[in-house]
């Protein structure tokens, strides 16, 4: 699967067979494995397959757990190694399904305003403006942002493997290689990021270069995406938001901009959604008011043409 994922999801894949099926399962014979034997273990990792022993997984979790066993028995099956798929006669357990955590327009500047004093201030201002994912903000350089013409180029993602360090990677769609245009804010303070970077480097016997990344320490390293992940739940926690992730930044840009009667189609790919039915399944919650809205203007608009006078009709 390696040469066919993104580094972390493969790196998720390897830690999930090291670590729970192998000690699990590992003793088996192919030809002996039974359904039983894999409806035992997904019970057994919902009871107590936490690492620290302090409780079970998730059925998310353990969700992913059957697709990477599902699709080695499908490889082993595809090369004859043997004749079914066991795994196909397992039902996998079913996750809940979570409402969705986005910050309200008025708790949007509260945070950003909080966050304002902190080395992340302009990374998390960039997420919550462009909606872009981790892998791929951190993957900015400048040569990608056209401060002139105010738009930004999503050409590369950047992850951190433990024990790899750190790899740049294509977007891993045709449709997450992208142009997004900037909102004059976000084209300002990214225009005095860059002055700043610029004075960080001089001061190192330096100059800034195209291929020096966004958002990176003073000497142009990157940044762990776990640190900036937790720098954000740290500040999130202490505004008393709770259960949201940096992650959310993203979902609280397309839930604005759809609430402010952006049409899907432009979210979908400021997203870099691969269609727009994903956008609209994954933000069905905002449609019915969005569909309330039109629904209005469309009466309103009807009703304004309803009372012109004959005159000033036309046809």
């Amino acid at each position: 699967m390696a040469t066919n994922t993104a580094p972390t999801t493969a790196d998720g894949y390897s830690d999930i067979v090291r670590s729970h099926l192998i000690p699990e399962l590992g003793r088996l014979l192919l030809n002996a494995l039974q359904p039983s034997h894999i409806q035992a273990y997904y019970a057994r990792m919902l009871e107590r397959g936490r690492r620290d022993g302090q409780g079970g997984l998730s059925a998310q979790t353990v969700k992913h757990h059957h697709r990477v066993l599902h699709e080695a028995l499908k490889y082993a099956v595809k090369h004859g190694i043997i004749i079914q798929n066991i795994a196909e006669a397992v039902d996998p357990p079913r996750p809940d399904s979570k409402e969705m955590v986005t910050l309200e327009p008025e708790n949007v500047h509260i945070f950003l305003e909080a966050a304002h004093d902190t080395p992340y201030y302009v990374l998390f201002y960039t997420a919550l403006y462009t909606g872009l994912r981790r892998s791929e903000f951190l993957g900015l350089r400048w040569r990608d942002i056209d401060l002139d013409l105010s738009t930004l180029s999503v050409v590369q993602t950047l992850h951190h493997i433990p024990g790899k360090g750190y790899i740049f990677r294509e977007p891993k769609t045709k449709r997450s290689r992208r142009l997004i245009d900037l909102s004059p804010s976000l084209a300002l303070l990214l225009r005095g990021h860059r002055a700043n970077q610029e004075l960080e480097r001089k001061l190192l016997g330096r100059l800034l270069m195209p291929d020096d990344l966004v958002f990176s320490y003073p000497d142009g390293t990157p940044l762990p995406p776990n640190s900036v992940t937790k720098a954000f739940g740290k500040l999130a926690k202490s505004l008393g938001i709770s259960g949201i992730r940096l992650h959310d930044l993203r979902h609280t840009h397309a839930t604005l901009m759809l609430k402010q009667g952006a049409h899907p189609k432009v979210v979908s790919e400021r997203l870099g959604h691969s269609s727009v039915a994903i956008t609209l399944d994954t933000y069905s919650h905002v449609l019915p008011g969005i569909q309330a809205a039109a629904a209005l203007r469309f009466d309103e608009g009807l009703q304004r043409y309803a009372e012109k006078a004959p005159s000033e009709r036309v046809g």
